[in-house]
């Protein structure tokens, strides 16, 4: 408990990628015109939920106006909205909205992270900003090993940055790595992985990912993971 605490200390100290770095800290400065009256995070966001979690939501990167504002991931933005209010329908959060880091919600055997911790110009990080924040996943891996049993993993990019980080944690990811799809379901040996479209607003506005959809995948994970 008192390494993934102190792991994410460090997470939200980090300044590896000059272009994140720069962007985040401008994005706090200059602000969103709704927000204005905030003092915003604009650091890297750590991971959020219970160090004994059995199962583990992987997305993409906070928000410039979400998570780099709030300082919680998937809190203060409509992604977030979508996200947690499935995770509340299924049982596995307090309550059905995340605006605040002091709002009080609470997980349930679940936690959320990402492969990128700051907020990237255009919601695009780079390769290279992703492998150079791949080892932060794989210790927060590594940390949660002894009670993970499954991993939802939402979007193509954050399947292709974690699947490495899952290899380097110590687990038996198939050789070819397996494509991202939704409902896709892979085991890596005591290990289930999940994939599910993202919940970015490209994809909850057109109808590719309905909140039903989204809570299928969720409900399947926590049986996997042996969630109530």
């Amino acid at each position: 408990m008192d390494g993934l605490a102190e792991l994410d200390r460090r997470i939200a100290d980090c300044r590896a990628c000059p272009r994140l770095v720069d962007w985040r800290e401008e994005v706090a400065r200059t602000k969103r015109a709704a927000f204005a009256d905030w003092t915003y995070w604009g650091r890297p966001v750590p991971g959020f939920g219970p160090p004994d979690a059995r199962l583990l939501i992987v997305g993409l990167a906070p928000a410039a106006h979400g998570g780099n504002r709030t300082g919680r991931m998937f809190t203060g933005d409509r992604s977030g909205d979508v996200l947690y209010r499935a995770l509340y329908d299924v049982g596995l959060a307090s309550q059905p909205t995340s605006v605040s880091a002091g709002d009080g919600l609470v997980l349930h055997g679940v936690r959320v992270t990402s492969p990128v911790h700051c907020a990237p110009p255009a919601n695009k990080p780079t390769p290279g900003e992703r492998d150079t924040c791949r080892p932060w996943l794989v210790q927060e891996l590594r940390l949660l090993r002894p009670t993970l049993r499954a991993v939802v993993v939402l979007g193509a990019f954050g399947w292709q940055a974690a699947l490495p980080a899952f290899t380097e944690a110590g687990w038996s990811v198939p050789r070819p790595r397996p494509a991202f799809a939704h409902g896709k379901r892979v085991d890596l040996g005591g290990l289930e992985l999940f994939g599910c479209f993202h919940v970015s607003q490209r994809n909850t506005f057109t109808g590719r990912l309905t909140p039903e959809m989204l809570r299928d995948v969720l409900r399947t994970a926590a049986t996997a993971a042996g969630l109530p």
